[in-house]
């Protein structure tokens, strides 16, 4: 990498700091053509001194104007970000200075970054895995505490670490058994041992055991789904205003006010939800509300748990909940019966019948605020029950589950060999299938494919 990238790295808009970065060989040339320490003395005479911060002004090399006043922070290479020449300037944040700085910085010769081309120069210089290059979008993108938690472990190296452990055990594995099969004459017979298949086993165990882990906890990078469904004017748009603490949803006496799901984040204890209010669900020539509803039953079966609410002076049917439940059932989902509007007293609450009496019901007063703090518990208790996310530092992801999946396929194969008839070539080659698939995961192995598709989703400037 010959050439040096520059971007702005913080998100556009009006702010007290914003910040461009220059990385590559002629960061500190670049820097040094536009930068000066004092309003009047000339560009280019600068000598920077590595992780100092500098106070001084950037300037328009050709009108000789002061573009703006910043701080900027040179480090060199291998001692910074991507492992190459970075330069930092802070200036203050405004779209037009921004983009009137990193024009002049362009102009001296380098060009626009790429989506986490920063991050990309960060793993091709092997300053990190490709486990912490996801990392970091992942704490960028965290939606709670825990996720944060388990995102800044992964980005100190946590995973790849342990992923390394595991690949360097089955590479020696490997290296003896090729011995044995290119030099069957100088070396001695290659017999399986107890502790190759501990080993095997081991390795087996802790791939498995991190597959588990994604999918107990996968739900902490985008959230769990709840959707919100019942008859309408049943009070679900109150109660989503309610549970997000907000008037997200419009709420009328008129039933059908909401027509389109209505979505928006929740964090409860740490644990992020994402939340969505639906239309009325109920017979209708409305040709509008047909098609509200039928998106209301698309959300219900792509949601991880279901609020079905009724209210006083109504019944629960067997026909309605069958239909409910039998979406849900397709996956093991969850659904909590929400009675509201408990304020009402002169009318009965309606009551499931034996056949659904094991689903957990709520009691609440959307209006007054009444046993939503409950609901929330509720909701926390039955979608994480039995999960234990503090016995593991990190989780991985779907690309990582994946890997892992093939690496199990491969070394299922390899111990079934090692307790049967031995075939040392085949066994070979699944060896090397389940190394190759743990070294995507860190990047050692990765495809360039594989490369682009990450880095693609980053933003410009990290």
């Amino acid at each position: 990498m010959t050439d040096t990238i520059a971007a702005i790295a913080t998100p556009y808009g009006s702010g007290g700091i914003g910040v461009i970065r220059i990385s590559g060989p002629k960061a500190f040339d670049i820097a040094s053509k536009i930068f000066s320490k004092k309003k009047n003395k000339p560009c280019g005479h600068i000598k920077f001194d590595s992780h100092r911060v500098y106070h001084g002004y950037i300037f328009d090399t050709k009108s000789k104007d002061i573009l703006d006043e910043v701080l900027l922070i040179p480090m060199q290479g291998p001692s910074s970000y991507t492992a190459e020449d970075v330069v930092e300037i802070q200036a203050h944040s405004g779209t037009i200075v921004l983009r009137t700085l990193l024009n002049e910085i362009l102009s001296q010769g380098a060009r626009l970054s790429e989506p986490g081309e920063f991050t990309k120069r960060a793993f091709l210089n092997q300053r990190i895995d490709l486990t912490q290059a996801e990392a970091v979008a992942d704490i960028i993108n965290a939606k709670s505490a825990k996720t944060l938690k388990f995102a800044s472990s992964q980005n100190l190296g946590i995973l790849k670490n342990q992923i390394q452990e595991l690949r360097e055990n089955l590479i020696h594995f490997l290296s003896l058994l090729e011995a044995n099969i290119d030099f069957p004459d100088d070396v001695a017979l290659f017999e399986p041992s107890q502790k190759h298949i501990e080993m095997i086993d081991d390795v087996l165990e802790k791939c498995r055991s991190f597959i588990q882990q994604h999918e107990d906890a996968c739900f902490l990078k985008d959230g769990i789904r709840i959707t919100i469904c019942g008859a309408p004017n049943v009070g679900k748009s109150s109660l989503m205003n309610r549970l997000i603490e907000q008037d997200r949803s419009i709420v009328t006496a008129t039933p059908g006010t909401t027509r389109d799901p209505i979505e928006e984040g929740l964090n409860i204890n740490g644990i992020p939800f994402v939340i969505t209010d639906t239309a009325g669900i109920h017979r209708t020539d409305d040709l509008v509300e047909i098609i509200g509803i039928e998106k209301a039953m698309d959300h219900i079966t792509a949601s991880d748990l279901v609020l079905f609410m009724k209210e006083p002076g109504t019944r629960f049917s067997d026909k309605e909940l069958e239909k409910i439940v039998s979406l849900k059932n397709q996956a093991g989902k969850k659904i909590i019966f929400v009675i509201n509007k408990i304020d009402i007293k002169n009318l009965p609450l309606p009551e499931p019948s034996k056949k659904y009496r094991h689903f957990p019901k709520i009691e609440i007063s959307a209006l007054l605020n009444l046993g939503i703090k409950k609901l929330k518990q509720k909701i926390v208790e039955i979608t994480i029950a039995g999960l234990d996310m503090e016995k593991s530092s990190v989780i991985p992801n779907l690309r990582h589950k994946k890997a892992l999946e093939q690496t199990v396929e491969s070394l299922a194969a390899v111990k079934e060999a090692l307790t049967g008839p031995l075939e040392e070539e085949t066994m070979a080659i699944d060896l090397k299938n389940s190394i190759d698939s743990l070294g995507t995961i860190t990047g050692e192995t990765a495809s360039l494919d594989i490369l682009d598709n990450i880095f693609n989703n980053f933003c410009i400037g990290k």
